[in-house]
């Protein structure tokens, strides 16, 4: 049975009391970064240009289709623009605040990136939110398929010994969504716009991570 919440307005919220039970019961905690736990800075699109790459298309699924020698030169130079985007990194408002709440409670958090694990270990000492991770609870795209396989959430949760019954996905596009939805997690979608797009895998809709926390407490 999948969690039901709507967002009416910012701050006007219609969750069930099962719903914020749903939630907080939950003993693993994985996020996406870029645009989730951080301010989103990736111009995706004006990457591809500068990286030569098909209009639209997702970037390391147009390098996975690329020969071996090209892909390869194409990946430092997406890692340099990862790198110096990681540098100036800026958490997003609340972040510190729930992650320090749901540490306080025993809840295990990870990450979930499609980002590579240099980038995110930079962008989490940017945004010091590296304090909040161990090394193993980072899941790079250098440690399996990306989002929206999920690898990712499988190898976390096995390292944990968690099940997935226990654990939400928390993020802010599609790919977040649909790697929760596949490994059988209960998804939270962030937008800050409040748009929603993508009813259908999602669980629970925020537009704040503020938010989340207050329908934790």
């Amino acid at each position: 049975m999948h969690l039901k919440v709507s967002v009416l307005v910012p701050n006007c919220v219609a969750y069930s009391t099962a719903d914020m039970n749903t939630l907080k019961n939950k003993k693993y905690w994985l996020f996406d970064m870029d645009g989730t736990l951080t301010r989103g800075m990736h111009d995706f699109d004006a990457m591809r240009v500068a990286l030569r790459l098909p209009e639209g298309t997702p970037i390391l699924e147009a390098l996975a289709n690329m020969e071996p020698t090209e892909a390869a030169q194409k990946r430092r130079e997406l890692d340099d623009m990862e790198l110096q985007m990681a540098a100036e990194a800026q958490p997003q408002p609340g972040c510190t605040e729930l992650l320090q709440y749901l540490s306080d409670t025993g809840a295990r958090l990870g990450i979930v990136t499609r980002n590579g694990r240099q980038i995110a270990d930079v962008t989490l000492q940017a945004c010091d939110l590296d304090k909040f991770f161990t090394a193993e609870s980072i899941i790079s795209r250098d440690c399996c398929t990306p989002k929206p396989d999920p690898a990712g959430i499988h190898l976390l949760l096995s390292r944990w010994q968690g099940d997935a019954s226990q654990a939400v996905m928390v993020g802010d596009y599609l790919f977040d969504l649909e790697t929760g939805r596949r490994a059988s997690v209960t998804t939270v979608h962030m937008d800050v716009d409040g748009v929603f797009a993508w009813p259908d895998m999602t669980d629970v809709k925020v537009q704040s991570l503020p938010e989340l926390l207050d329908l934790l407490r």
